[in-house]
């Protein structure tokens, strides 16, 4: 009795479109698909950080073996 068949789902969706429009769901999904791609980008950042910080470090190591 409390389960959505795919029927409901078309039906609850075509009344979405009429209320809404279409425009706004372009922007929703274009405003979901940004904020995902953000999402990945922020979380590759950190280890790019990492990689260039240890790459420094190492070359800051190999300049102080020279010098001694």
């Amino acid at each position: 009795m409390g389960e959505f068949s795919p029927l409901h789902w078309l039906l609850v969706i075509a009344i979405a479109l009429l209320l809404f429009g279409t425009s706004k769901f372009t922007a929703v999904g274009k405003g979901i698909g940004e904020g995902i791609r953000n999402f990945k980008a922020s979380m590759k950042e950190p280890a790019e950080e990492k990689t260039e910080e240890k790459a420094e470090e190492n070359k800051e190591k190999k300049e102080e073996e020279k010098k001694s």
